[in-house]
């Protein structure tokens, strides 16, 4: 099983920009599609972005399109989500996840492997 781990979190004023890394520790990362999600306080976990493995297809959530970008570097063994144009109501605990092929990649449940989670908080 792929395991996760995600960094990068942190403080920024709205406007601004983080990137989230997420190092996985398997080999064959690459045979996994890797997904984004985050949880806000008091409420339910939140598709993000998603890339598939099969041809690096990727798909987000209407509310970061155009501001967050997924991307892979398969010889690092990493996933980026690069955030920009950061909002307040983007302030959330982000997690890294890994799955096999799926038809909906905005569904959690397809995701087998999952990270601690890192914190973004965005101030007005």
């Amino acid at each position: 099983q792929v395991q996760v781990a995600e960094s990068g979190g942190g403080l920024v004023q709205a406007g601004g920009s983080l990137r989230l890394s997420c190092a996985a520790s398997e080999r064959t990362f690459s045979s996994y599609a890797m997904g984004w999600f985050r949880q806000a306080p008091g409420k339910e976990r939140e598709f993000v972005a998603a890339m598939r493995r099969s041809d690096g297809t990727t798909y987000y959530a209407d509310s970061v399109k155009g501001r967050f970008t997924i991307s892979r570097d398969n010889a690092k063994n990493t996933v980026y989500l690069q955030m920009n144009s950061l909002k307040p109501e983007d302030t959330a605990v982000y997690y890294c996840a890994a799955g096999p092929p799926m038809l909906d990649y905005s569904d959690y449940r397809g995701f087998s492997s999952w990270g601690q989670g890192t914190q973004v908080t965005v101030s007005s």
